[in-house]
């Protein structure tokens, strides 16, 4: 007796399931998700047109801050932009008195890290009228 092998069937993948499937997905994906747009904080900053007081000006310690980060005690420059260094220089500067005004002038490009750590020092060290440095717009363009 002589018996038949049993033939092999090929092995095929059907793909369009699969991509029907894809499909349905993504379509729910895009409707069940809702898109929303980042707000951003938005700040109007006050105006103010005042005239400089005519009463006596007391001596100010002024620290300047450049667009690379140096920086100035009373226009004298520091070597390091470090932050004990500068302390230091603040404290020889205003000879132990925490009421004179501090006034930081710092460059309109520089980082904000940079006059944090100022005001930080400033803060820590005691002193009370920290008033920062700006440029009065002209009001012709």
């Amino acid at each position: 007796m002589k018996f038949r092998r049993p033939r092999e069937d090929s092995l095929e993948i059907n793909l369009t399931p699969l991509i029907d499937c894809l499909l349905f997905l993504i379509i729910f994906l895009m409707i069940s998700t809702t898109f929303n747009k980042a707000s951003k904080l938005q700040i109007v900053l006050p105006e103010a047109k005042g005239e400089a007081s005519k009463a006596p000006r007391a001596k100010a310690l002024e620290i300047g801050v450049s667009q690379s980060g140096v920086y100035t005690v009373n226009g004298q420059e520091l070597a390091v932009r470090d932050p004990r260094q500068l302390q230091s220089a603040i404290e020889k500067a205003s000879g132990g008195r925490r009421d004179m005004p501090f006034v930081i002038a710092a460059d309109g490009k520089a980082s904000h890290q940079s006059v944090v750590t100022v005001m930080d020092i400033a803060g820590q060290m005691g002193f009370v009228n920290l008033n920062i440095s700006t440029k009065m717009r002209s009001e012709n363009p």
